[in-house]
């Protein structure tokens, strides 16, 4: 019976895992220290980024830009660690993360669409929400920064897991409170390297049109959250709690009232 209940759980949730795996996709872990790093842009000490989980962009040459992310409470933090841009232009180097709270793919950025940015050396980050009725910067507009966000970009050297020549990185700090709780979003990375007139991606290749564009939402990937421990628990889901309970106390007794009979 147990094992009967266990096959039907999977067959009512593999449409969703589908779909959520059908597209590239980053997983994002909680941690309890997160919120003591310093948010500085850049590796303040070579651990306060160790209980995070990890991606990277691979470059064909060998470089990597790595994606650290976690979250707690009620924020989200991401550390891209950019070893492959180690010209370092005051303020023209910047990256772009981009959230979509509603993971519905669409190919115009809607109010559920929110990008931050930061750049090099830049004393705050910004804000963009999707929803515009102009083109301009994909259907995104600027926004008045939320309570509690940072996006800041630093150099990055000796201190860093990766690599000890100095380079560009940046930190954000994201109140989950603009787009909602969830354990799949949609997400994009853009990191621009302003000496060689290079952009990073993630997912790879998706590059903007222009300086000031943002890719349609329809071409990001997914950012998840395997614990499922980001979005408080829904009803339906609480009503498996109890019947998994009773498949397991009503097993236990077949499998007593079998014994007392032998």
């Amino acid at each position: 019976m147990r094992n009967a209940f266990l096959v039907i759980l999977f067959v009512l949730l593999l449409p969703s895992l589908s779909a959520v795996f059908a597209a590239e996709t980053i997983l994002i872990t909680y941690s309890d220290t997160i919120e003591r790093v310093v948010l500085d842009g850049k590796w303040t000490d070579q651990v306060e980024w160790k209980q995070s989980s990890w991606d990277k962009i691979s470059l064909t040459n060998g470089d990597a830009v790595h994606i650290r992310s976690a979250h707690q409470g009620d924020f989200m933090y991401i550390l891209l660690d950019v070893v492959a841009d180690r010209s370092i232009d005051h303020l023209s180097d910047r990256a772009v993360i981009c959230i979509d709270g509603s993971n519905d793919k669409t190919p115009t950025a809607g109010v559920d669409d929110y990008c931050f940015q930061a750049s090099l050396d830049g004393k705050q980050g910004f804000v963009y929400q999707g929803g515009s009725s102009l083109t301009l910067n994909g259907h995104f507009k600027k926004i008045p920064n939320s309570d509690g966000f940072i996006g800041v970009g630093g150099k990055s050297d000796l201190n860093d897991k990766y690599s000890h020549i100095p380079h560009t990185s940046y930190e954000f700090k994201i109140p989950l409170n603009l787009f909602g709780r969830s354990d799949v979003y949609g997400f994009y990375v853009l990191v621009y390297d302003a000496t060689n007139n290079q952009y990073y991606s993630w997912p790879s290749g998706i590059y903007p049109a222009d300086s000031l564009d943002i890719p349609s939402p329809n071409t990001w990937g997914n950012l998840v959250s395997p614990d499922k421990s980001i979005p408080e628990f829904d009803l339906p889901i609480l009503a498996l709690v109890p019947a998994i309970f009773l498949v397991i106390y009503f097993t236990r007794m077949k499998k007593f009232r079998t014994n007392e009979i032998k």
